[in-house]
């Protein structure tokens, strides 16, 4: 049996390759087949649901996280940002989830399926069970604008499947490769029930594995709102983990998941949220 740090690398020089222009996706997703491109912040997703509630059309009383997550967070009135993790669960990511727990601290994962959900499951459990939003990142990590509306139909609603039978909850979110998307898409993720996430902060983790300079690039690029995005496939990113948590505490942020920094409005299928 070929052994787990072999499949990882072999992973994760796969998904380097993938992810070359991962970075300059979320500003050029015209390229990806979208003639524009509309996202929404997490702002404008709370600010519609007080809207709403204020007319007597919703409840704005905030989000609950799950079992081992902060509790309730008001992020119109807290400084919140969310780390997320692209492509595992991995070897390194049982380390990471240690930190997480440790430092209180809930993420959101995009989940890949072959030689990920797959080859852990343990993990994708234990996720679920520590608090931690588990969402999808396809199963092959295949650039869905360049595939056939039956393959992204695979592409997503496979590791959703898997998602469900491992912890019993099935993903409401998905983050395309490289980010990107077009309307095709769109159209497939809201049949499916998903929302799409893109991300504010990259630390362009598939390009070095310099743990000072991940967490570098985070700390420079990190706002009020951010999403932060990490692959806990690579070498260097997961012993960044800790620094940038503290760091970003220090600078009075609170850690979220996704759906706490929407709330209390919610993350609707098929559209798209950066």
């Amino acid at each position: 049996m070929p052994s787990l740090t072999r499949k990882t690398t072999k992973t994760g020089t796969r998904l380097r390759v993938l992810a070359t222009f991962a970075a300059a996706a979320s500003l050029t997703l015209a390229l990806s087949g979208c003639t524009k491109l509309e996202t929404h912040s997490p702002s404008s997703v709370r600010n519609a649901a007080d809207a709403q509630a204020a007319d007597g059309k919703a409840d704005a009383s905030g989000t609950q996280a799950r079992a081992g997550g902060l509790g309730t967070v008001d992020c119109a009135h807290t400084k919140c940002i969310a780390l997320t993790f692209d492509a595992g669960p991995s070897e390194n990511s049982a380390r990471l989830l240690d930190i997480l727990k440790e430092k209180q601290v809930p993420a959101t994962f995009f989940l890949l399926g072959k030689r990920h959900i797959d080859t852990y499951p343990e993990l994708v459990r234990r996720m679920a069970d520590e608090g931690h939003e588990v969402a999808s990142h396809t199963w092959t990590h295949k650039i869905l604008t360049d595939a056939e509306p039956d393959e992204i139909r695979e592409e997503l609603e496979r590791p959703n499947k898997e998602i469900e039978r491992l912890t019993g909850e099935r993903p409401t979110l998905m983050r395309p490769p490289q980010g990107r998307t077009d309307d095709t898409v769109h159209d497939i993720s809201r049949e499916l029930g998903l929302a799409e996430v893109l991300w504010t902060v990259t630390a362009k983790d598939y390009k070095t594995n310099d743990s000072d300079l991940i967490t570098e690039r985070v700390l420079d690029q990190s706002s009020r709102d951010g999403i932060i995005l990490l692959h806990d496939i690579y070498d260097g990113t997961v012993p960044a983990v800790p620094g940038i948590i503290d760091a970003l505490k220090k600078r009075g942020y609170v850690f979220v998941t996704v759906p706490q920094l929407l709330a209390p409005g919610k993350a609707e299928p098929g559209k798209v949220y950066r």
